[in-house]
């Protein structure tokens, strides 16, 4: 005789018992939303997996570990102010790592600090030192008693910003140092991108500023914006305020990945003591010699320049010339402007070289984005037009020349360029000089005055000697 058919009752209680099976294996599954960095920043592959492996089906807002262990946080990479963390909880307002290993942990002032305005001299470093108020180290069973079962998920990966404004709302500070320093740093989990910029690593989602107003990091050129809005466009921004909210909730946060910059802990490196630029001090971390080239190429393209145009790289040179003489200060003599200008012009009509004297603030962004990529030799008084070498394509001959009052250095633009692949020389007058034997930092009377002083037939001979041997190199 044939089994009786299971009658409706049956077959809820077996669908019930299903249904409950599938649902605690998957919880065990995904309890934790977080994925575990289970290697340092040398085994990059699995690193970046730890973003891009994540089943979106089982996403999550909440962080949930309940009567487990509070998951740890994993620092990636740091060096002194730029930080790769995995797992790094706010509550009420200060910053904390987690960790039942704190001998493994990176030394807090190396990574964070009280975000103050900088002003030099050993007590004022000191003064910026964080403090239990702003940063903790902390196991995972006072996390626990601290956060309870959960914490809000801050996704993704955000560039955090522990800075004071003094120095963001500038081109130069912003693209030059803080983005050059933040990709530089991010990049390193990636050391093998190409010239042409592709890489594994999923764009930020988040910037936060947890010491600046929202008015304040736009540069009044918008050059600053039109950089942010180009490389990372889908980025949201939170500021001074939003920080106050999320500490005013009293509830514990965490974000997924954290690439953290501090300039105050940025400064008590040997790098940044040396070149005196933070963006310096990330390059101590492994990294690709195309580094930049995912954040240049994109920018690129949205300014409307077509990344195959090498004709200022490998055909006819193109000379920039970024006159500083409408400002009124730093620039140079007005007898020597003038003779530069019918030396770069003597060039042009000799060689067939094209020449650009240009005012940067006459030009809109795109149009300075467009002629930097098309430069081979870009020049001027040490200044903010400078910036744009970013946007410049590394070859032999591509060049920065950089004019300042006999005496005065700043390594600003030629830490840049050298970054980059881009050599730069220094003039004082009629002498130049190159990496390594740059001189050390200084700013003598007449450094910000209107009387700088350069040889325009040395900028000439450095000029045709830069671009006939990389004719040859060339070839």
């Amino acid at each position: 005789m044939a089994p009786a058919p299971p009658t409706r009752r049956e077959f809820l209680v077996v669908l019930a018992f299903l249904l409950s099976i599938l649902y605690f294996s998957n919880s065990r599954a995904h309890k934790y939303l977080i994925p575990t960095a289970v290697s340092p920043p040398s085994s990059q592959p699995s690193q970046v997996s730890t973003l891009q492996d994540k089943n979106p089906q089982v996403y999550d807002t909440r962080l949930s570990w309940g009567q487990d262990a509070v998951p740890e946080t994993k620092v990636l990479a740091n060096v002194p102010g730029w930080s790769i963390i995995d797992r790094l909880y706010i509550f009420k307002g200060v910053v904390y790592v987690v960790s039942d290993d704190p001998d493994t942990v990176p030394d807090v002032a190396s990574m964070y600090s009280k975000g103050m305005e900088i002003f030099p001299g050993k007590d004022a470093e000191d003064s910026r030192l964080p403090g239990d108020e702003d940063i903790r180290i902390i196991n995972t069973a006072d996390a626990k008693q601290l956060f309870g079962t959960g914490a809000s998920v801050i996704d993704g990966v955000t560039y955090f910003v522990n800075d004071h404004p003094q120095f963001i709302r500038h081109y130069y500070h912003w693209s030059a140092e803080l983005y050059f320093g933040f990709w530089r740093t991010y990049s390193s989990l990636d050391p093998s991108i190409p010239a042409d910029g592709n890489t594994t690593l999923p764009p930020p989602r988040h910037m936060f500023f947890n010491r600046l107003d929202a008015f304040r990091w736009r540069d009044p050129t918008d050059m600053n914006q039109l950089v942010l809005r180009s490389s990372f466009p889908g980025v949201t921004m939170e500021f001074i305020d939003d920080w106050a909210d999320r500490a005013k909730m009293a509830v514990p946060f965490v974000f997924e990945r954290a690439v953290l910059a501090d300039r105050s802990a940025a400064m008590r490196a040997h790098n940044y003591q040396r070149y005196q630029r933070t963006a310096a001090v990330p390059f101590a971390l492994p990294g690709s010699v195309n580094w930049w080239m995912t954040i240049r190429n994109t920018v690129v393209q949205l300014a409307g320049m077509d990344l195959d145009d090498g004709s200022s790289t490998t055909g006819r040179p193109v000379i920039t010339y970024i006159s500083r003489q409408a400002w009124g200060r730093r620039i140079l003599l007005a007898e020597d402007h003038d003779r530069l200008v019918k030396e770069l012009y003597r060039l042009r009509d000799a060689h067939g070289w094209e020449v650009n004297v240009v005012l940067m603030e006459k030009m809109s962004r795109d149009e300075q984005i467009r002629l930097a990529v098309r430069t081979t030799i870009m020049m001027g008084v040490h200044g903010n037009g400078l910036t744009n070498l970013i946007w410049m394509r590394p070859t032999p001959r591509t060049t920065v020349l950089e004019f300042f009052f006999p005496g005065g250095f700043a390594h600003d633009y030629e830490y840049t360029a050298r970054a980059l692949g881009i050599a730069h020389y220094g003039f004082w007058g009629q002498s130049s000089f190159t990496s390594p034997n740059t001189p050390v930092n200084a700013y003598p009377d007449g450094f910000q005055g209107s009387e700088i002083p350069i040889d325009a037939d040395a900028v000439g001979r450095l000029c045709f000697d830069r671009l006939t041997l990389s004719f040859e190199v060339d070839d």
